[in-house]
């Protein structure tokens, strides 16, 4: 009897080049390195990010589904504009939506993803002052980490797609007097309760965190309380 070979998968460590496509032009978007507003040249994206026309365009299709960047027909492809007014509502998504995760992250988190964990507490100890940038990527590692902790890849995608659009809209106060430090430092309690497997204080620490977080770019952007 014939049997068909085994079907042979990519590697789930070997990102596609579409895959790079769109991590590179996201972060480019979520830095404001491309500026909101601003019309996407095809060809000079190409050349910075070192990927070929194909993976660029479909990389540029699923940013558009995330709302990052804005198609009109016959006009051009632009990087969508920021609103500092879409800040609550999508703290009203994440909250909701990251709790959960920190609580199936102490649930679920293997060996491998405790050690990461220790990797993080450590670096939050030793963490002295520092600019609002590093702050910013130390948070943005944090919270995908407890994505990947969940071991649930719908659920880490769609809290990919929330966090980079506020991520932007917070990379607006980074020239602004905004205290950051306390709001990411934080996140060792956080850390801590995925480590020891105790869902619930994950949970609460989670929400509270993005609460903070969110009241503290509002009181720069918006006047908030």
């Amino acid at each position: 009897m014939h049997v068909d070979a085994p079907l042979r998968l990519p590697a789930a460590d070997a990102p596609s080049q579409a895959d790079r496509a769109y991590l590179a032009i996201r972060d480019l978007i979520v830095s404001l390195e491309l500026r909101p507003g601003s019309v996407i040249n095809e060809r000079e994206l190409m050349e910075r990010i070192g990927v070929g026309r194909t993976p660029t365009r479909e990389a540029l299709q699923r940013l558009a589904q995330e709302r990052l960047v804005e198609v009109y027909p016959r006009r051009g492809m632009f990087v969508t504009s920021v609103d500092i007014r879409d800040l609550a509502s999508l703290s009203e998504v994440r909250v909701v939506l990251e709790s959960h995760a920190a609580h199936l992250a102490a649930e679920r988190a293997n060996d491998a993803d405790r050690e990461s964990i220790e990797e993080l507490l450590r670096e939050l100890g030793g963490r002295k002052p520092a600019d609002q940038r590093a702050l910013m990527d130390l948070d943005r590692r944090i919270h995908r980490h407890v994505y990947a902790c969940t071991h649930n890849h719908f659920l880490a995608t769609t809290l990919e797609e929330y966090y980079a659009l506020a991520l932007r809209i917070w990379f607006l106060a980074l020239d602004r007097p905004v205290e950051l430090r306390g709001a990411v430092l934080e996140h060792r309690a956080l850390l801590e309760a995925i480590r020891d497997g105790d869902a619930k204080t994950a949970e609460q620490a989670m929400r509270s965190h993005v609460l903070d977080f969110e009241q503290a770019i509002r009181r720069v952007l918006v006047g908030g309380e």
